[in-house]
């Protein structure tokens, strides 16, 4: 059994300084946003640091995992000569968690603003705050990344370890709440247990039912539904000469350049706020193409719109639509029809297409429940917060009901 005294804790202030292999070991299924790749593009950028708003803190927790052990003590028992050995490979990176101070409440997708003007209001400072998360990402994942080798009782013993320096950079930092977005719905049921208040939020979702083709999947909508969806990407395709997947370590220079401008055009044209910066997209095709398929719309061989897709194995990750100008029908096909039709081809299980958008529902994507967790320094503050989440959890749940009265699905096949 792995106990705290095996265990040490540390901290980062960037990335960099943490070995790209061992963070990567760590669990990190579904969702790519907290792989090593991605948080050095956002650092390198400028996206995240203090001068953004997103301080960085990694928080390690090294040990000897229980794996490593067994082995050293078979061998011991297998041969006396080696009964005084210590394993010479040194504590591994067995956890670890993405925190970052913040002196706002943007780019996290699970709002706040309300709960810091009634704060402010009152007299008590909200900021600084701090947030686990994937920086202006609104996507699930694990927040506590652990090492797979962990039994249960060290994953157990790891977790708490890393709540712990949670608590305490908080204390060191003078934080007046700490704030788990997007996290998984059993790490949110571990932070209820240490004392955190649950919050859930929703989103559109699709899922894969082993459709064989995107036909199979529209037989599984109402008839009008259906109609609908053909008729959308019969119009869509026809305004271009073609509409095509791009893994990243392939996208030209011109392709490149038409990402940025995509992501900026859009918001720009909705008053959104640019969380990334310029030089995102460029330092995340060099740290990660892995991950990174563009969707591109040609015409006369030049792409005039396009969607930024994250793919691992467990599934499709839609973030950014642009285009040079509109055209009827293609944020659909590039934004959703397309990602499905890919998930269906590869046999991805599921497909997230961003935050927000009832219009989603008509189109496969039905409500899911999204889950975070929220503690606040001030009792007082902390007591009217956890008595609001009570009530905004009852609605959600009530409203996410009604939602999947209003989809796409036929009622033999929901």
């Amino acid at each position: 059994m792995l106990g705290l005294v095996d265990l040490t804790l540390t901290e980062r202030k960037s990335i960099e300084s943490v070995e790209r292999a061992s963070w990567n070991a760590l669990e990190h299924a579904p969702s790519p946003f907290l792989e090593w790749g991605f948080l050095r593009a956002l650092e390198i950028s400028g996206s995240v640091g203090p001068e953004a708003g997103w301080d960085p803190h990694y928080l390690l927790v090294h040990g000897d995992p229980p794996s490593d052990r067994a082995e050293l003590r078979a061998a011991q028992e297998n041969s006396p000569d080696r009964a005084g050995e210590r394993d010479q490979r040194g504590p591994q990176l067995l956890g670890a968690v993405a925190a970052y101070v913040k002196d706002h409440s943007y780019g996290e997708y699970i709002f706040d603003f309300h709960w810091a003007r009634a704060s402010t209001q009152a007299g008590i400072p909200y900021y600084p705050k701090l947030v686990i998360a994937a920086p202006a990402t609104p996507a699930t994942g694990r927040r506590i990344l652990l090492h797979p080798s962990l039994d249960e009782a060290g994953r157990h013993a790891v977790t708490q370890r890393l709540i712990e320096g949670v608590r305490a950079l908080a204390d060191d930092r003078k934080c007046g709440s700490i704030h788990w977005l997007f996290t998984t719905e059993d790490e949110r049921e571990q932070l209820v247990a240490a004392g955190f208040a649950a919050r859930s939020s929703f989103q559109f979702h699709w899922h894969n039912r082993g459709y064989a083709n995107f036909d199979e999947f529209l037989a599984q909508l109402t008839s009008r539904k259906r109609k609908q969806i053909r008729k959308e990407r019969r119009r869509a395709q026809a305004q271009v000469d073609a509409i095509r997947f791009v893994p990243g370590a392939e996208l030209t220079a011109t392709s490149r350049a038409a990402l940025d401008r995509f992501y900026r055009r859009t918001t720009n044209l909705y008053g959104g706020r640019q969380y990334l910066r310029p030089t995102f997209f460029q330092s995340l095709l060099e740290l990660a193409p892995e991950r990174v398929r563009f969707l591109e719309a040609i015409c006369d061989s030049e792409p005039i719109a396009g969607a930024l897709f994250f793919e691992t194995e467990q599934g499709l990750y839609g973030r950014y639509w642009g285009c040079d100008h509109e055209l009827e029908f293609l944020h659909f096909e590039a934004a959703y029809y397309a990602g499905i039709e890919r998930c269906i081809e590869l046999g991805l299980p599921l497909f997230e297409a961003g935050a927000q958008g009832e219009h989603k529902l008509l189109r496969g994507f039905l409500p899911v429940i999204c889950h975070s967790a929220h503690w606040l320094r001030h009792p007082g503050l902390d007591h009217g917060v956890r008595e609001f989440l009570r009530e905004e959890t009852r609605a959600i749940a009530h409203h996410v009901r009604e939602l999947h009265g209003y989809g796409p699905y036929r009622a033999d096949s929901a």
